[in-house]
């Protein structure tokens, strides 16, 4: 199974949403770097909405996800509730 990854910069912003992915994908593997956060999954990452509002007390777009997202690999399923990366067929 092929791995997926978000990598995104690593500040204020970032650190609810990363705690948010790493509670929604517990094989999820993060690693620290000075200046960003990549997050590996097997096969498939979910990030929610819901989670992260959760985490940042407010609303939260997905979209917002992208003023600090770097890089990402894998095929992207999006709708207002949920990000997903996964390599499925």
């Amino acid at each position: 199974m092929s791995s997926v990854f978000i990598a995104l910069q690593a500040n204020e912003e970032t650190r609810p949403i990363i705690e948010a992915i790493e509670a929604d994908n517990p094989t999820a593997v993060v690693s620290r770097e000075p200046a960003m956060v990549k997050i590996d999954a097997p096969g498939r990452l979910v990030i929610r909405k819901d989670t992260i509002e959760q985490n940042l007390g407010r609303e939260f777009d997905l979209q917002e996800i992208h003023i600090n997202l770097i890089t990402l690999s894998g095929h992207v399923d999006e709708d207002d509730e949920t990000l997903t990366l996964h390599w499925d067929r």
